[in-house]
């Protein structure tokens, strides 16, 4: 039997999550609520029931789980609602406007008994896996540093739905800004990637500069690891000529990837190595400069996969690809980021251990 499924906004992304769902086998879009009437009519021509209020999408017996992929600040409530329902529940990333919200979300999903995921599904790019496998196969030695970037000259609202507020991603009170955009996806790919180290303090440096005075357009944060590593997270959209989407440091030489103006995962994932000079530290460059031959050994997700994980979790089969409690974490890192850069100083975050999986 398959999992009936309500959406819940219809736009960009809602739009794309109706397409994968309609990939499964054992998932179906049962409803769908958007509160612009165009892009509720879009939903219908694409042959999608929709209804005109979230209550009616709520009170639907049929419906098994909600969708969230509303603009940031109008993921909570609706997701608090949907679990009180007795509704599973999927919801788009950021999982929420800050930690708390997070933390409430996934209380009240355990009091309920019903699933809670959300989608981070940039877990399973192949440049983060890349990059992953490459630290751990030993050749680059002990990771001083790992700089994780986006850049671009344009800003992150991108190609949104022109039905309803296409600029939101620009303004603060919608959840606006790069660090919540791009920044949680790779925050979350960050803190996974320096597994068993734990973050210690957080600087970050949010700006709004050309596209937004509302929020960040340009979104630097900087974490401390345990072991002295260092990680830096940079969403830029300011500039015309972006720097590497991953660099590594490590005591064995350093590695490096392009940037992708069509944000291309394979480009992002070809690695250039350079080894560090045998034996001592001469400061001359080091030799065999070429791509890493690194040997992916985990299985890779794609969005069909993580609502068909969705789906058997929600039939009691395993956990969903993302656990929800899996991403607070994430969550109190945009946290500390925020009041670095609201408080100009580092945040201690060596609490935060106790949410680490």
């Amino acid at each position: 039997m398959k999992l009936n499924v309500g959406i819940i906004g219809f736009g960009r992304i809602g739009a794309e999550h109706a397409a994968w769902i309609q990939q499964t086998k054992s998932v179906s879009v049962g409803a769908v609520y958007d509160a612009t009437p165009a892009r509720r009519a879009l939903a219908t021509a694409r042959g999608l029931q929709t209804v005109e209020t979230f209550e009616a999408l709520l009170g639907d017996s049929r419906i098994d789980a909600v969708l969230i992929s509303t603009p940031t600040a109008f993921h909570f409530d609706p997701a608090m609602k949907c679990l009180a329902g007795g509704k599973h529940v999927m919801v788009e990333k950021p999982m929420a406007l800050d930690g708390p919200q997070a933390l409430a979300l996934v209380e009240q999903a355990e009091r309920c008994g019903r699933v809670l995921s959300v989608f981070q599904n940039r877990r399973w790019d192949i440049d983060f896996l890349t990059v992953r496998a490459a630290m751990a196969g030993g050749v680059m030695g002990r990771v001083i540093n790992v700089e994780s970037r986006l850049g671009q000259f344009a800003s992150c609202v991108g190609p949104a739905a022109m039905e309803y507020r296409p600029g939101w991603r620009n303004e603060g009170a919608f959840g606006g800004g790069g660090l919540y955009d791009w920044g949680s996806h790779f925050v979350d790919q960050m803190w996974r990637l320096m597994l068993p180290r734990k973050p210690a303090r957080v600087f970050a440096q949010l700006r709004g500069n050309v596209w937004t005075s509302d929020c960040d357009d340009f979104a630097r944060v900087c974490i401390d690891f345990d072991d002295g590593a260092v990680g830096l997270v940079e969403i830029n959209t300011t500039t015309t000529r972006p720097l590497p989407r991953w660099h590594v440091d490590a005591t064995g030489g350093s590695a490096s990837s392009p940037p992708s103006a069509t944000f291309n995962t394979h480009e992002w994932a070809r690695l250039e190595f350079t080894p560090a000079p045998s034996g001592a530290s001469s400061g001359m460059p080091g030799s065999d400069v070429g791509l890493m031959d690194v040997k992916l050994t985990e299985e890779r997700l794609t969005e069909v996969d993580l609502w068909t994980r969705f789906a058997n979790a929600c039939a009691g089969d395993g956990e969903p690809a993302v656990p929800a409690r899996s991403v607070l974490p994430t969550m109190y890192l945009l946290d500390a980021a925020r009041a670095s850069s609201r408080e100009g100083r580092a945040v201690d975050v060596t609490d935060l251990h106790v949410h680490l999986q």
